[in-house]
């Protein structure tokens, strides 16, 4: 039972955040050049992953493996709101 839980927390944590960011990306940093950089998601998914590791270690129903699909997932949000840009017209 607890695993079930486990594995809903990550799988809303994991969504939620690859939604807002691609969002994110897509309207308030359409003019920002860093975002455009190659390593963009990489980094923004590093990032994630460090913040989300500290939650990681202090709660016991999010495990370290959900830190680091929280972070594939800002990373690939990033990602895909850069290709959104650059369909969407500007405005």
């Amino acid at each position: 039972m607890i695993e079930m839980l486990m594995m809903g927390v990550a799988g809303a944590g994991v969504v939620t955040g690859y939604i807002a960011v691609r969002r994110f990306v897509r309207d308030r940093l359409r003019y920002v050049d860093a975002v455009r950089k190659p390593s963009a998601p990489f980094v923004a998914g590093a990032v994630a992953t460090l913040a989300a590791a500290p939650v990681a270690w202090i709660l016991p129903v999010i495990g370290g493996g959900s830190a680091i699909l929280f972070g594939l997932a800002i990373g690939a949000g990033v990602a895909s709101g850069r290709r959104d840009m650059k369909r969407l017209p500007p405005g």
